[in-house]
């Protein structure tokens, strides 16, 4: 971006921003910001140093995988794949067990999804978590153990955060769940390549993340969701849920709602995550849930966005009295 020109005296770079700087003060970019010349930013638990307009970065720390399920059916991958899959049954979010000979089993996390409205979309009910001899089943903003026969003993700690039930297990495993609809899936680097279901292979790559629980690489979310269903009398999806069609009289509304996530409100976020797929995601979720959750299902799709702003290091203070509102004393 920093050149040479007839703009700038010789010996001098144009910088981009209506300036001429020497060469070891050119700026940087990324993700259409500009960054002076030494700057700091962290991409992908990497740290970047902004030096004579190039990026100087580190090797890659250690960096946790994460996978977001929320409001209607949406799913966010390890790798980074987002995709929608109304399935009404229990499903295999995520295990590290995955056929290969050499694997055992230390967890598994079920998602039981339900119908959330009339529309037929479904959302998240109940996670059952199994870690070794120990099954944690998280329903009704509520958490109980049940201990099993089977499997060795796994340590771990339950704590509350906030809005969130924050549990910590000793294998590297890790459950944020908000008491609603939303799960946040943490995992170390150690699983890397080593987990299968609904959030992905975390191999860092996307485009395989649609691998069936017979090893077949699908590119139906359909095909994909349905194979890891755990009970086979739960009939298979056969097609996409368009909430807005079936309610087209709430479309209008949903989107005006929803526009909250591309306004200035956002701004400094739009440039690191894109916001077209959550803002989809939150007019579909805005138009479905018509059984008294509207608000719910609205602010837990802007929450989805905002958390992954944070991740960008982007932080955004969206909820306001009248939009989304949490009584941060109840919760201190």
């Amino acid at each position: 971006e920093c050149v040479s020109g007839c703009v700038c005296p010789q010996g001098l770079f144009d910088d981009g921003r209506e300036g001429c700087v020497e060469e070891k003060d050119c700026p940087c970019v990324h993700n259409n910001q500009w960054y002076s010349h030494g700057d700091e930013i962290t991409v992908d638990c990497k740290t970047c140093i902004c030096q004579r307009g190039g990026w100087s970065c580190t090797k890659g720390g250690v960096c946790y995988g994460t996978c977001t399920i929320y409001g209607s059916g949406h799913y966010i991958t390890f790798d980074g794949k987002f995709y929608d899959f109304d399935g009404s049954c229990e499903y295999v979010a995520t295990q590290d067990f995955c056929g290969d000979k050499n694997s055992s089993s230390s967890f598994s996390i079920i998602t039981e999804n339900v119908p959330c409205g009339t529309t037929g979309v479904t959302c998240s009910k109940a996670i059952k978590m199994f870690l070794g001899n120990t099954e944690l089943k998280l329903e009704n903003k509520d958490y109980k153990e049940i201990q099993r026969d089977v499997g060795d003993e796994v340590h771990y700690r339950k704590r509350t955060v906030g809005l969130y039930l924050v549990i910590e297990a000793s294998n590297g495993v890790m459950l944020i769940w908000d008491k609603k609809t939303t799960i946040f899936i943490k995992l170390t680097p150690d699983y890397k390549g080593k987990v299968c279901g609904l959030c992905g292979n975390f191999d860092g790559k996307s485009n395989n993340d649609f691998t069936t629980r017979s090893g077949l690489q699908e590119t139906s979310a359909l095909e994909f969701g349905n194979s890891w269903k755990q009970s086979y009398t739960c009939p298979d999806v056969t097609e996409e849920i368009l909430p807005c069609s079936v309610k087209p009289h709430r479309k209008s509304w949903a989107e005006k709602e929803c526009y909250l996530i591309r306004s200035a409100v956002f701004e400094i976020c739009h440039s690191k995550v894109d916001p077209t797929p959550f803002y989809d995601a939150c007019v579909h979720d805005a138009c479905s849930c018509d059984s008294g959750g509207d608000c719910e299902c609205f602010c837990s799709a802007v929450a989805a966005y905002a958390q992954e702003c944070i991740k960008a290091k982007a932080c955004v203070f969206w909820r306001t009295p009248d939009i989304c509102p949490i009584f941060c004393d109840y919760y201190n």
